[in-house]
């Protein structure tokens, strides 16, 4: 029973990773930018409570193939989404306004934590689907501390950490008696970084460590918790008012607890480039290097056989500022200006089947601020996943590529400071050709499509 669990597991994730985290996907979560209103002073702490409502529709929550495959075919449900969210931090400079001359602090603080409440209302798909679909209500959440110490200083640093949990059904979905059909999982994190910034601020350099998790609630699934140590250093030049030297070197070690199931690895990337502002409107991005994934060969492989990524990396982006940038700093300024960017990608992934699989995805995002009171955000991709040669007890497979197309959209209007309302539009598919033959189960279809559709409102402090 384990292994047939490890397989469909093994699949989903092959399937979906990277994908959007789960129960975490709003966009005023993933950056804190949208996420606060005016908030509250409380001595040398600013408070930013809020709240958010969604309804809307998702097609395939279970990302079943869209004919149908092994698992049956998809279904559809109306979502109802409730987030409470809480962040706090030390007074940030608008509420300090002391002169441009005043010292640094010696610590900033800050932190958040949301989570999310989601019922399911389903109107398509077989009797079986829907039935399912009644028992997927459940809760996600994400609290992040975060310490930096001795800031815009020669010598600084930070600690951080953070613990998540992300929801994500198999294809077959919940059982409420049995919770041992579900991918729900913590992700702790946590890490450390030490930076030296000298003289002038033409040079910093940076060297840190973090620790990730990935641990799954089923027993089940045990078998896929795994624990990520990475190493890093990185650093930029800017050799030039507008234009640095970047680089950046790490090297991982990938644990998984039960390695009978999952062999780890000991990933690699060394990458150099140039992050510049050409002119006061256009800026770009370019970085390339090295990347290897090390994996340790299964009881089925050898060193000579087992599948490994040894190849180039990297990305490059050109962007263009929609009103002209008034900083010389490309990093900072990209942070707070509206954007249109253009960019690829080239990396490689863990996955929970086989080794590995590496992605080359394309993309385009749009940021667009206007009167501090509107804000839309798309971003859309085009990817190739490469996946090599599997070569398992219970699954053998020549190499295939798969096409992965994702699309999102995010506006928000706020009518005060303190109020705010939205919609938000994504779409993901995997299209592919190919599908895997699961003892016990069947032929399972590795394409997909999803399409969802939300209307909510905020109040944000």
């Amino acid at each position: 029973m384990k292994t047939r669990g490890l397989l469909i597991a093994a699949l989903s994730f092959a399937t979906l990773a990277p994908a959007t985290a789960f129960g975490q996907d709003q966009p005023w979560l993933a950056d804190r930018r949208f996420t606060v209103g005016p908030g509250y002073r409380v001595g040398d702490y600013e408070l930013h409570p809020g709240v958010a409502l969604e309804f809307g529709y998702d097609s395939n929550f279970f990302l079943r193939a869209s004919e149908g495959d092994a698992a049956g075919e998809p279904v559809g449900a109306m979502r109802l989404r409730v987030t409470p969210s809480f962040s706090f931090s030390t007074l940030g400079p608008q509420r300090k306004g002391g002169s441009t001359t005043q010292a640094p602090p010696t610590a900033e603080f800050s932190g958040g934590l949301s989570v999310t409440y989601n019922e399911f209302f389903p109107v398509s798909g077989p009797t079986e689907g829907k039935e399912r679909m009644w028992e997927q209500r459940n809760l996600s959440g994400l609290f992040d501390v975060r310490l930096n110490i001795l800031p815009s200083r020669p010598w600084s640093g930070s600690i951080y950490a953070s613990v998540g949990r992300l929801i994500q059904p198999t294809q077959e979905g919940v059982i409420r008696e049995d919770f041992s059909e579900s991918y729900n999982r913590f992700t702790p994190n946590a890490g450390a970084e030490l930076v030296w910034n000298p003289g002038s601020g033409l040079l910093d350099w940076r060297i840190g460590y973090n620790f990730a998790g990935t641990v799954f609630e089923s027993n089940r699934f045990t078998g896929l918790t795994n624990i990520h140590h990475t190493f890093q250093t990185r650093g930029r030049w800017r050799f030039l008012p507008r234009s640095a030297l970047l680089y950046d070197a790490r090297i991982g070690i990938v644990q998984y607890l039960d390695p009978s199931d999952k062999t780890g690895s000991t990933p690699l990337r060394v990458q150099i480039g140039y992050n510049g502002l050409i002119t006061k409107n256009f800026g770009a991005l370019l970085m390339a290097g090295w990347g290897a994934s090390f994996y340790d060969p299964s009881s089925t492989e050898t060193e000579e056989t087992v599948q490994d990524f040894d190849s180039v990396i990297g990305q490059a982006e050109l962007r263009y500022f929609l009103t002209p940038n008034p900083s010389s700093d490309p990093q900072a300024a990209s942070t707070t200006l509206s954007s249109v960017s253009l960019g690829f990608t080239r990396d490689f992934y863990d996955s929970y089947i086989g080794s590995f699989f590496e992605r080359d995805r394309g993309y385009l995002k749009l940021t667009y601020f206007f009167g501090g009171r509107f804000v839309v955000i798309v971003d859309a991709g085009v990817a190739a996943l490469v996946n090599p040669s599997i070569n398992t007890p219970s699954i053998q497979e020549n190499p295939w590529t798969d096409i992965r197309i994702d699309a999102s959209g995010f506006a928000e209007y706020r009518f005060k400071d303190a109020f705010g309302v939205n919609t938000t539009l994504r779409y993901n598919s995997r299209i592919s050709d190919n599908s895997l033959t699961i003892p016990g189960i069947g032929e399972d279809k590795l394409q997909w499509q999803q399409f969802e559709a939300y209307l909510g409102a905020r109040w944000l402090m």
